[in-house]
């Protein structure tokens, strides 16, 4: 271990092993390492199920109905990928597919006026759609229909509308959408946390629209898609990757401190040994100094023996419930995988329902979720705090990154990966090289 490297990374969740996976891709001599004896860090998998009761300190057998221990693979925090989204992008550029399966995900969904609708990404489906009244559904489809044909770099295609000046608020009002329809917009489809994009130029979430859109083109029945035997494999492939470019690995490795001299980093101390380097990436519990608190969330694992109700018995789905349909702050988020991802025993289901805690009752805030998902066989619930970095890491080279937030899907996630990548290395993640469908990887 007392040698020189051009990055240590501390943390093996999957945030870091991208980094390390790029930063190996790109030349760097890199030293990952993890308190853990397993990869992922707070976002591992499970299994067998028994790992899942031990975890969350249930002392009770596994249900024999619930098939072979073995076949379950639960995600702590499990998070589905969008087709054409960055994370996909970056699996590709850096070639860790190839070590992957994935599979689409049966259904988006969104939750309004008291029940689940299935979300409208294109004209056809917008035309049926009951989530909107008769004379609605045309100005929706002639806003979609701008959405596909707007170039922000080609003033025809505007219709009038500068996005990169106007509000969000001006563009839904331009189509005369009522609140309700841009309520579902802006949180299923852009995907949103919240409605500060309202007031924030629209030029953003037009991409994010356009987005959901391409991905769902892609692969058809939702824009989602999930890694066979969940999202373990995804660190793991990422720390394949870096291997074969010289990266080395060290699990079950303690880690003493960040070494840190006259105000200059040095390197990462675990007992008596130094390793040097000029560089640090690291999750929030490797530097909590340097982190600061941010808020909570709340997660429950749900195990049921029957779909969602209401999602055409799906096998896996994403359902998002936006805040102001049950009187909060933020988004609650629902999501399904089963034995088609491989994730659980024939015949159940995995679900997790997710948000940011507002309240001194988080489990409580979870129940317009829970109350979706009709009879539930077992139930975990856990709080995690919140952390992001007090400073950018450009002075100090130690980057930190952000917890994971409550959201079931990798965008914001991957916006930490790439903001993260732009400060280390001083230019942005170069996406042109990217080519864009997981099948030409091959």
């Amino acid at each position: 271990m007392d040698e020189v490297y051009d990055v240590i990374v501390l943390g093996t969740g999957l945030k870091e092993c991208i980094l390390s996976g790029l930063m190996s891709v790109s030349g760097k001599k890199v030293l990952h390492m993890d308190r853990n004896k397993y990869y992922g860090g707070e976002s591992t998998s499970l299994t067998p199920l028994d790992e899942l009761y031990s975890h969350f300190k249930v002392n009770k057998p596994v249900p024999e109905e619930c098939g072979r221990p073995r076949d379950w693979n639960v995600d702590l925090i499990p998070k589905f990928l969008m087709a054409s989204g960055e994370l996909v992008k970056l699996l590709i550029h850096t070639g860790v597919t190839r070590y992957l399966e994935f599979k689409s995900v049966e259904g988006s969904y969104v939750y309004k006026g008291g029940k689940i609708h299935k979300v409208p990404a294109n004209e056809k489906e917008a035309l049926s759609s009951d989530l909107m009244g008769m004379t609605e559904k045309p100005c929706y489809r002639s806003f979609l229909q701008f959405i596909q044909e707007y170039n922000a770099d080609d003033s025809s295609t505007w219709d009038g509308f500068d996005a990169s000046k106007e509000t969000m608020q001006a563009c839904y009002d331009k189509f005369s959408l009522d609140p309700s329809t841009a309520d579902f917009t802006g949180h299923a489809l852009a995907l949103y946390l919240n409605d500060d994009y309202l007031e924030m130029p629209a030029l953003e979430t037009l991409k994010r629209i356009k987005l959901y859109s391409d991905s769902l083109a892609r692969y058809g029945k939702s824009p989602y898609l999930y890694p066979l035997y969940g999202l373990g494999e995804l660190p793991q492939g990422f720390a394949r990757l870096s291997a074969v470019y010289g990266g080395t690995y060290m699990l079950d490795k303690l880690v003493d401190e960040i070494v840190i001299e006259d105000g200059k980093l040095i390197g990462v101390r675990s007992g008596s040994e130094v390793a040097r380097c000029s560089m640090v990436i690291c999750d929030p519990t490797y530097a909590k100094s340097r982190c600061k608190n941010v808020g909570q969330v709340v997660r429950a694992i749900c195990i049921l023996d029957h779909p969602i109700p209401d999602t055409n018995d799906a096998a896996s789905c994403q359902v998002i419930i936006p805040q102001k349909q049950v009187g909060r702050q933020n988004d609650i988020y629902v999501s399904c995988v089963s034995s088609t991802h491989n994730v659980t025993a024939k015949g159940f289901y995995l679900v997790l329902v997710a948000t940011t805690v507002e309240t001194d009752n988080p489990e409580e805030e979870l129940k317009p979720g829970l109350e979706l998902l009709g009879s539930i066989k077992e139930k975990f619930v856990a709080v995690s705090d919140l952390y992001e970095p007090e400073e950018d890491g450009v002075q100090s080279q130690i980057f930190v990154s952000t917890s994971y937030d409550a959201t079931s899907h990798f965008e914001t996630t991957c916006d930490d990966v790439l903001d993260i990548f732009r400060r280390a290395t001083g230019a942005d993640f170069d996406f042109s090289k990217v080519k864009h469908v997981l099948e030409e990887s091959e």
